[in-house]
Order: C-alpha cells, then sequence, then structure tokens
C-alpha cells in the first residue's frame, strides 16, 4: 500500500466516523459526535492535504447537519443550531486542524515524549475549538436573551467537559491505533524480506 493510498484510507474512515456519528445513523445506538476528534486527527494523519482535506470535511460536517435537519422537516436556516454563529466552526474545527498537525511536525515516532506533546496539543486544540465554536453561539446567535460574561463562562464550562471527554476517547482510540501500525510495519516488513530471501 503506498503512502498516498493509507493517507486515503485515513481520510476515508475519518470522514464514515463523522457522518455515521454526527447523523446519529443507528436509531438506538448512536456514537457521539466524532467530529472534533476527526478534524483533530485528520490534521495529525493528512498534514499537508489541508488545502483540499480541510474544506472536503468542512463540507462533508455541513452536509450532513443540512440532512438531519431536514430529516426533521425544518429549514436549515431557521434551525436553533443554525446562526450567523455557525460560521464559527470553520475556524473553530481549524484550531483543531491546527493542532493535529502542529503535532505531526514534531512528530518522530511513539514515545513518553510525544504522549505528552500529544496531551498538550490536544488541550490546547479543544480549548481553542470550544472557545470559537461555543463564544460564537453564546454572543452571536440571537438565541441567547442577555448574554452576559459570567453566563458565557458558566454555558462554557457546563459542555466543556463532555466535549473533551468524546473528543479524548476517539483521540485515544486513534493513537493506539497509530503506535500499533507504527510496531506492527516494521515487523512485517522484516517478513516479506526474509521471504524474499
Amino acid at each position: 500500500m503506498t503512502a498516498t493510498s493509507q493517507r486515503l484510507f485515513v481520510l476515508s474512515v475519518l470522514a464514515l466516523l463523522m457522518a455515521a456519528s454526527r447523523a446519529h445513523v443507528f436509531d438506538h445506538f448512536s456514537p457521539p459526535d466524532a467530529s472534533w476528534a476527526v478534524f483533530f486527527v485528520a490534521g495529525f494523519a493528512l498534514r499537508g492535504w489541508g488545502r483540499w482535506v480541510f474544506p472536503v470535511l468542512m463540507a462533508l460536517a455541513m452536509g450532513v447537519d443540512w440532512m438531519v435537519i431536514s430529516r426533521q422537516a425544518a429549514s436549515f436556516w431557521d434551525h436553533y443550531c443554525v446562526s450567523a454563529a455557525y460560521w464559527g466552526l470553520i475556524p473553530a474545527y481549524g484550531a483543531l486542524w491546527a493542532g493535529g498537525s502542529w503535532l505531526r511536525r514534531r512528530y518522530d515516532g511513539a514515545s513518553l515524549a510525544q504522549a505528552g506533546r500529544l496531551l498538550g496539543a490536544f488541550l490546547v486544540a479543544v480549548v481553542a475549538c470550544q472557545l470559537v465554536a461555543q463564544g460564537t453561539f453564546y454572543w452571536y446567535s440571537g438565541v441567547v436573551a442577555e448574554p452576559t460574561v459570567a453566563g458565557w463562562w458558566k454555558n462554557f464550562m457546563d459542555w466543556l467537559p463532555g466535549y473533551v471527554g468524546t473528543a479524548a476517547t476517539y483521540t485515544a482510540i486513534a493513537a493506539a491505533l497509530q503506535v500499533a501500525a507504527e510496531r506492527i510495519a516494521p515487523a512485517l516488513r522484516l517478513d516479506r524480506s526474509q521471504a524474499a530471501g
């Protein structure tokens, strides 16, 4: 498998995961929305493809939102979650992508130091994402009748742990798969070279 085909495979898996979890396609069991982790992991795994992959993933996220809202027989632009603040998702998800990309530039293989970098990059990225996504919704959506700094802070802190927990779970799975791939790939290459020799 070439590097390009591996990256296309990763992109396909991430896109399917985001679409399935964001659309709640399973009636009785829908996994939590993986969007935050998808953008962070994509920034890491698909760094260098951001000019076209980031817009594709944004279009997918917005397309899924449109589909879900339309299935509810509601107008997309009149829905509670969609307002002028909806466009804040672009820089919010951009912060996640940037966090993953930053980590990739400094990544030289699985190690304890890299785990520390992952934790730091992840926390900065998700807090920045929450600041932008929740902040634009709180201040610019028109949903909050009388916005205050205290109200914004409470709202921010109420929602942050859940978003961090969900994104951390998916990101931890992706990190475990990365480490496994790094451990398995050399053994496979060795087996092939021994078989050829």
